[in-house]
């Protein structure tokens, strides 16, 4: 039975690292992405069941790739991580189809709990 897979997509390494880490132990299959292009092509080649989604993130913003995952998807879950306090990029993002938001830093249970919320584990 296939995994449900999540997508990071985070310009920041140590970041994905942990999210990877911690939601690969949960049993997801979990893919990386640092950069808006990544991210919009691991969505064409692996069609994630989620996706968390930092908001800032050189050359092409949190928004954008939203915006084009949902064109490729409409479907697709997006959770967002955004710095403090950018409460209209996290509006826009709402309105865009995101289901929530966290503010970094974030904590890690509370990402795990709104993961296991939008993404339930399916019984192998």
């Amino acid at each position: 039975m296939e995994k449900e897979k999540i997508l990071i997509v985070d310009d920041q390494y140590g970041i994905r690292i942990l999210l990877n880490e911690v939601f690969h132990k949960e049993g997801y299959r979990t893919f990386q992405a640092a950069n808006g292009y990544q991210a919009l092509e691991i969505v064409e080649q692996h069609s994630p069941d989620l996706v968390l989604l930092d908001m800032k993130i050189p050359g092409m913003d949190g928004i954008e790739i939203l915006k084009r995952m949902k064109v490729k998807d409409a479907d697709i879950r997006v959770i967002i991580m955004t710095a403090y306090g950018e409460l209209d990029m996290i509006q826009e993002a709402k309105d865009l189809g995101a289901l929530t938001h966290f503010a970094k830093p974030f904590d890690i249970d509370e990402i795990r709990a709104a993961v296991r919320k939008y993404l339930p584990l399916k019984a192998n």
